[in-house]
């Protein structure tokens, strides 16, 4: 079963190879050439001999002088030389340079398909062992491509030219010789089963060991804050141990191949001058004869050791190509339907929830048969206690995650039956936690939005982020670092609003969005918060009163039902959940 899901694999590489068709045809139409400019060499050295001793030679030096003889053996030799090395470095440039292009759109497929692929999938998969699959995996399957693959076929067609080669000659040499190969290759091929499971190991390891430093790189700060250097460096230590161990694994196995092969050869190597020179004293044989034997017997066994190595080579590509498969198989769980349809680009913004259920994990529900209407241009704030549903509602919506029961309506639409790419036009989200990217301000405010510089500056302008920009040294053109490390977290906050005011959203969602804006830099965004809310649907996730008495409705939730709903000065009538968190954060005792 694994070997034909293996082969099965491995020929899905053969879309990606369809563009450079031409560059494969010839690269294998010369290993034919390369593998008999190669098997020729023991020939005419084993002929100069036979020349010079004067013995049988091939019928064609017969009526030549030694000296001609000779001649013409050393110039088709170096000629058979030349020729193999020229063919061989065509054949290495046009090899690898489609091994390059077919890791290019292997990884470019694999970031596709990653990016696509839901956050449940995500939730369960390390940063660090999804990076170690799209680099360290394809960078060995890249070099199973470029040396192993095409190296195996050239390997068997030398083999084959060789065995043909020694069989015309002197059969029963040949015979011999050809059979230890079997035991040679049973053996080969039970060692290369070993190092096949040892090389998953060691992928596995690494991806754990890429894990291990990533996630102490993105938490360096509470590393250092809480004196965690020295647990952290023991546990990266165990993993490290853990890699180092199954790399010995595998060298055990790479190792006793080599070593294998080379007792094998060798032992050859005796038996053919064993009883090549008693057919030589015996005269059944010549000098000559035994010496193209002798080489033959050296070069009958270099691809077998090539083999061996580009075999270990091809493992652990059949690894990579196992565990990129493994990526490439998971399904799409975010999908459009078939017969999704557009949405007006300005609708009205009404938005239900139908019996809606969720849940992470099978055993804990986060949502339980919630249901609720927002009314075109209505603002609703959502409050409830940590890990009601709150932000889960938000991800459901933007359809990041899908309900497993009850649907999900925007203006009447399923949005299953919107397609995302409109879905998420008509939404516009503003999270507690920004991300932005390397590059400059003006990109990380585009996005994917056409808008010209000038339109641009307006915007911000509008939003209040004039003094925002004049404090950057270069404006919009600022380049920023790594999820903005440059700005502080109250000046990524106004970005993302602004970056949400550029698309005119029908529906704003917002996560707490001025949650870490100092008082002043709040204030200034209050209006302009104000009217970028006008006739639109906004969705709220407060914790400040402030936010939520503005709210036309607050929905109380908790453990995934909503258990209240009303105005601010209703819910706190009713003295029920709300009425005790708002009268605990007016003591400054808890959030909403």
């Amino acid at each position: 079963m694994a070997a034909v899901s293996d082969w099965q694999r491995v020929l899905r590489l053969g879309k990606y190879l369809v563009h450079d068709r031409r560059r494969l045809l010839l690269t294998l139409g010369l290993l034919v050439p390369v593998a008999l400019a190669g098997a020729i060499q023991p020939l005419l050295v084993g002929q100069a001999i036979s020349v010079l001793r004067d013995e049988s030679r091939l019928p064609w030096l017969t009526d030549l002088s030694v000296q001609d003889s000779i001649r013409v053996l050393v110039g088709l030799l170096l000629l058979a030389v030349l020729l193999r090395l020229g063919f061989q470095g065509v054949q290495t440039f046009n090899i690898q340079i489609v091994g390059q292009r077919l890791t290019a759109r292997i990884r470019d497929d694999l970031f596709q398909h990653a990016l696509s692929l839901s956050l449940r999938f995500h939730d369960r998969m390390p940063v660090g062992k999804l990076l170690t699959r799209l680099t360290s995996d394809v960078d060995a399957l890249a070099e199973v491509f470029g040396s192993g693959a095409v190296g195996v076929l050239g390997d068997l067609v030398s083999l084959t030219v060789i065995a043909a080669s020694m069989l015309l000659f002197e059969w029963r040499l040949g015979l011999l010789l050809l059979l230890t190969q079997i035991p040679v290759t049973t053996a080969v091929l039970w060692l290369q089963r070993r190092y096949r499971k040892a090389n998953y190991c060691v992928r596995e390891e690494l991806s754990q060991l890429n894990a291990d430093f990533q996630e102490n790189l993105q938490g360096l700060e509470v590393v250092q804050m809480f004196r965690r250097e020295r647990v952290n460096g023991a546990r990266f230590a165990r993993t490290g141990s853990a890699y180092r161990n199954a790399v010995n694994g595998t060298i055990f196995f790479d190792s006793s191949i080599s070593a294998f092969l080379e007792w094998v050869a060798l032992c050859a190597v005796a038996v053919v001058l064993a009883l090549g020179g008693w057919m030589v004293t015996g005269g059944a044989m010549g000098l000559g004869i035994l010496t193209t034997f002798i080489l033959y017997a050296q070069r009958l066994f270099d691809p077998l050791r090539q083999l061996a190595e580009r075999f270990t080579q091809i493992q652990g590509g059949l690894t990579a190509i196992e565990r990129i498969g493994e990526l490439m198989e998971q399904p799409l769980e975010i999908i459009e339907a078939p017969d999704a349809r557009p949405i007006p680009r300005h609708g009205a913004g009404e938005v239900v929830f139908e019996n809606v259920c969720f849940s992470y994990r099978q055993d804990e529900p986060i949502l339980n048969n919630l249901s609720f209407k927002i009314e075109a241009g209505e603002h609703v704030a959502l409050v409830g206690p940590t890990g009601s549903g709150k932000t889960t509602v938000i991800r459901l919506l933007c359809r990041l995650y899908e309900p497993q029961r009850g649907r999900i309506l925007l203006d009447g639409q399923d949005i299953r039956t919107i397609p995302i790419s409109d879905l998420r036009q008509q939404l516009g989200v503003v999270l507690q936690d920004t991300f932005l990217f390397s590059g400059n301000v003006a990109d990380n405010l585009r996005l994917n939005a056409e808008i010209s510089d000038r339109r641009l500056k307006q915007v911000c302008t509008d939003l209040g982020l004039r003094g925002l920009l004049k404090r950057l040294p270069e404006g919009l053109q600022t380049e920023l670092r790594e999820r903005g490390g440059n700005l502080s977290s109250g000046e990524r906050q106004l970005l993302a609003v602004a970056r949400v005011a550029i698309r005119n959203p029908t529906v704003l969602v917002m996560d707490e969005a001025t949650a870490f804006m100092d008082p002043a830099t709040e204030a200034t965004l209050q209006s302009d918060l104000e009217r970028l809310l006008q006739r639109r649907t906004a969705v709220v996730i407060a914790h400040r009163l402030a936010t939520v008495e503005a709210s036309d409705r607050i929905l109380v939730l908790r453990q995934g039902s909503l258990i209240e709903q009303g105005s601010h000065l209703e819910l706190r009538a009713r003295g029920g959940l709300y009425a005790q968190l708002a009268d605990l954060q007016e003591r400054g005792l808890a959030r909403l």
